[in-house]
């Protein structure tokens, strides 16, 4: 179930509002269960058969927290059941995920033709282990202690918001909202409003840039050009942007509505000046958890250069292969580490000593490029960035290029616009001044989206694949 579909915004929503609300605050217990049988239609709804994968997590990994606890109390240093846990954990993701991947690898290596019964990604297996992941290793840590209810354990694995395109939630920082969290108007509507701004980032901006990346990689040899292509690669960087910054947007909302604080997990990042800023600002719970939960204890950067770039290929491959079990993933996340390394040790000073606007030129080329790679498998996008860059007998540009460019400047100059800070802080400053004007405008975006889905059968969701 899409946040950004009927089914979800006009039955499913108002009937948990109205049931979770129809209980007093002062039965959270009642509240959270509310929330959790909600939460398990929720993912039910598209994963019938791995609702029963995702409990028994919750249990294998309540179970476990228990054990290491006890063996603490006993002496021991819980190491065993620590390392059982997170074993079983990456074993049961690495199945789900990376199965066919191997065996292709394997066929293809050896030329054999070992057949096998591909399986179904279970819808946010890499989300929800990740988060499971933070508890066993913070609990082993002695950072937090274990969760006496089965049942806010289950809610912090299953809590539908983020259940199956994150923000990855770490239990250390939603464990005390479990127990208690204030709900009120105000934070009510701050989470409506967070939901419908992010709905019409999702459903006006990124649908229609996924509509015209689509178009020119269906453009025949014959109405191809150098500049569509570049048009399409704009298009889908602005178009993954939107589009995973507005369901980030929508999950934050939805959590406040019913009293959740989740952090921040996008902080504009294409007005970023360097590829190392980017990484602070995309996908920030994702970095977040690779910097605390492997970097830093791979040792960082407080170890001798040779290590530290090793340590930063190890990061950026592994970042890479939990995109997706495909090599263009893998390479997509060895060309970032590379920049990155070079931005550490090569250039990174003359980058920062160059005028800003050279700085971002560079950043987002870099940026650009990478999202072809990520967008299709490796030999296509070897041929589609050969294109850009002038490989092959294409013009530079045709009729069928200026029709695209005329009927999708709009968009792209606006969706540029949107991806800075500048336009919500001074929508922020109007609606101090004009609230009653502020809520009209938020309430167009959301009727306009509500429009489009009502029209359109085009309403993708790029990392729900992941």
């Amino acid at each position: 179930m899409l946040f950004s579909s009927i089914v979800f915004i006009f039955c499913f929503l108002p009937i948990l509002l109205a049931v979770y609300f129809l209980v007093p605050k002062k039965y959270l217990f009642a509240r959270n269960i509310v929330l959790l049988l909600f939460s398990l239609v929720f993912y039910s709804w598209g994963e019938p058969v791995y609702v029963f994968l995702m409990i028994y997590s919750a249990f294998f990994n309540y179970f476990m927290a228990h054990l290491i606890a006890q063996d603490r109390r006993k002496g021991g240093s819980g190491k065993r059941d620590f390392l059982f846990a997170l074993v079983m954990n990456l074993f049961i993701l690495c199945f789900f995920k990376y199965f066919g991947f191997l065996m292709d690898t394997v066929n293809g290596i050896l030329h054999s033709h070992i057949s096998y019964t591909a399986l179904s990604l279970p819808i946010g297996i890499s989300f929800y282990t990740f988060q499971a992941l933070s508890y066993i290793i913070d609990v082993y840590r002695d950072k937090v202690k274990p969760q006496s209810s089965f049942l806010n354990f289950t809610l912090y694995l299953a809590l539908f918001p983020q259940l199956i395109a994150g923000p990855i939630v770490k239990y250390i920082d939603i464990e005390s909202q479990l127990s208690y969290r204030e709900t009120n108007p105000e934070k009510f509507g701050q989470g409506a409003t967070r939901f419908m701004l992010g709905l019409g980032k999702k459903v006006l901006l990124a649908n229609n840039l996924g509509a015209l990346h689509q178009l020119v990689l269906n453009l025949p040899d014959s109405q191809a050009s150098v500049l569509s292509f570049w048009i399409g690669a704009l298009a889908y960087t602005l178009q993954i942007y939107f589009d995973f910054s507005g369901y980030s947007d929508m999950a934050i909302g939805l959590g406040r509505m019913f009293g959740f604080e989740f952090l921040e997990n996008f902080n504009y990042p294409y007005i970023s000046r360097s590829v190392t800023e980017f990484w602070r600002r995309w996908h920030m719970s994702l970095s977040g958890w690779f910097r605390d939960y492997l970097y830093i204890p791979l040792g960082g950067n407080r170890v001798t250069v040779p290590r530290h770039i090793l340590n930063l290929l190890i990061v950026w491959s592994l970042t890479g292969l939990w995109h997706g079990a495909s090599w263009n993933f893998v390479f997509w996340g060895l060309y970032y580490g590379v920049v990155l390394i070079l931005e550490k040790y090569v250039f990174g000073s003359a980058l920062k000593q160059s005028p800003a606007w050279a700085q971002h030129l560079y950043a987002m080329l870099v940026v650009l490029i990478g999202w072809v790679f990520f967008s299709s498998d490796l030999s296509a996008a070897v041929h589609y960035l050969g294109v850009m860059f002038g490989v092959g007998r294409f013009a530079f540009a045709n009729v069928k290029t200026l029709y695209l460019l005329r009927t999708n400047l709009i968009l792209l100059i606006l969706s540029c616009v949107l991806s800075g800070p500048r336009p919500m802080e001074r929508f922020r400053r109007f609606a101090e001044d004009r609230r009653v004007a502020a809520v009209i405008c938020i309430f167009a975006v959301f009727i306009l989206s509500v429009a489009y889905l009502v029209y359109s059968s085009y309403n993708p969701f790029l990392y729900f694949r992941f």
